[in-house]
């Protein structure tokens, strides 16, 4: 049997140099990093933002995915850790609500050289050394962009009115409300979607609960991609260049040409990946990670599909 927990190495930048936050648990008396058993029903990215913010009182976003850590319990079971870069601001930390706890009993930010011996487990070190590594390629701070296929519809042959207002099965629509939580632990600003029903509805109440406006695009239904890839491209390539986190939501048809153009800007290895990657399940999605500054490149990607199920 395999234990499935999440959690995040959060960091910060104090005065230029590279901070970690490392817990102290009390029961274990070990220093780590915060993280968690997978709840019934969760996905892992979920478990990650909500035991970070049950551990140290923050409420994170989700950056570039690290390594998986496996190894054997005590009870011969196996535990998979699963755990994100996290970049915290002040604003965040002045705002953290923690108190010692039994599990908790401190927190603390510190530079990578006292938190190098500090931290009791080697792979929590080996954690650390790859979010080092990653800071000083300049590739730790990134920003996420979502590639999202709307969740299920109504199908084709079941469907006589217009292909551009078929909407949601009642499936779908759950789906899509599922997606909120799960979206919203990337932190996407910009809601960009095919106007077309299905997508809509898909991502209407992630822009509800987190107030954020849809910003439609006809270049990304099926029909205009059909007719004309080039506009699709060019609202891939204009979305491409914003700054912030954002989420792009198309149909089946179009993930070709949406892929083909971000791995115009991915590295070597990462464009080869995605060469393979232009098929999604209803409600799946992709998170790229894109380098900040004035030639930002999609260093990173990683698949997260909505009806994956583990169990701990």
């Amino acid at each position: 049997m395999t234990v499935y927990a999440a959690g995040a190495v959060c960091w910060r930048l104090n005065k230029g140099q590279l901070e970690l936050a490392l817990v102290y648990r009390g029961v274990y008396k070990d220093w780590t990093f915060p993280k968690g058993k997978l709840d019934p029903g969760e996905h892992l990215p979920e478990t990650a933002v909500r035991e970070v913010e049950e551990e140290v009182g923050l409420r994170i976003r989700l950056g570039r995915k690290l390594s998986v850590l496996r190894y054997k319990l005590p009870s011969g079971e196996i535990k998979e850790v699963h755990y994100w870069a996290s970049k915290v601001k002040d604003k965040a930390i002045a705002k953290s609500k923690f108190t010692p706890n039994k599990e908790i009993a401190a927190v603390e930010w510190l530079s990578v050289e006292d938190a190098r011996p500090k931290l009791t487990y080697d792979h929590d070190r080996q954690l650390l050394e790859q979010v080092n590594s990653f800071h000083a390629a300049g590739e730790l701070e990134t920003r996420g962009l979502v590639i999202l296929r709307h969740t299920t519809a109504t199908p084709r042959a079941e469907w006589s009115g217009e292909e551009a207002k078929r909407p949601l099965l009642p499936e779908g629509k759950k789906q899509a409300k599922r997606l909120v939580t799960l979206l919203d632990a990337y932190g996407p600003k910009r809601l960009v979607t095919s106007p077309w029903t299905r997508c809509q509805q898909t991502v209407l109440p992630l822009s509800k609960a987190r107030n954020r406006t849809l910003i439609e695009r006809s270049q990304l239904t099926e029909l205009a991609n059909l007719k004309g890839p080039r506009k699709t491209k060019n609202v891939i390539e204009d979305t491409f260049e914003q700054t912030k986190n954002a989420l792009i939501c198309s149909h089946r048809p179009a993930l070709p040409t949406i892929i083909e153009t971000f791995g115009k800007y991915a590295t070597k290895t990462i464009g080869e990946s995605l060469k393979s990657e232009t098929v999604l399940a209803p409600g799946e999605f992709f998170v790229l990670r894109i380098t900040l500054g004035s030639k930002p490149r999609v260093i990173d990607y990683e698949r997260v599909n909505l009806e994956a199920k583990l169990s701990s």
